[in-house]
């Protein structure tokens, strides 16, 4: 479990630390050009559109995931809950016909 854990833990600082330099590479590519504001709005828009549909690709695929991620782990869950309930009802079943 602690193996799990930290394996986790990892895999979530790893993806924090490789969230964290997109945003400030993209934000590096992005803020100078709009604190000199020698763009309109919507060049500044078509010019930067690839890098932050490639982000919103990004999060999308992740998003994606994680949700089969979500759906392993209740897969997971509702077998271990059946498992539980299956060890409790034997345990009834015993105690009832031996001890009672």
């Amino acid at each position: 479990i602690d193996r799990t854990k930290s394996a986790h833990y990892t895999v979530n600082s790893l993806e924090r630390a490789e969230f964290r330099q997109r945003k400030e590479q993209l934000y590096a590519n992005i803020l100078p050009h709009n604190l000199i504001q020698k763009h309109s709005k919507r060049v500044f828009l078509c010019t930067y559109r690839p890098a932050l549909e490639d982000e919103m690709t990004i999060l999308n695929e992740r998003i994606q995931k994680y949700e089969k991620e979500l759906q392993v782990l209740r897969g997971e869950n509702r077998k271990n809950m059946m498992l539980s309930v299956a060890l409790l009802a034997i345990s009834a079943f015993f105690y009832y016909t031996f001890i009672y």
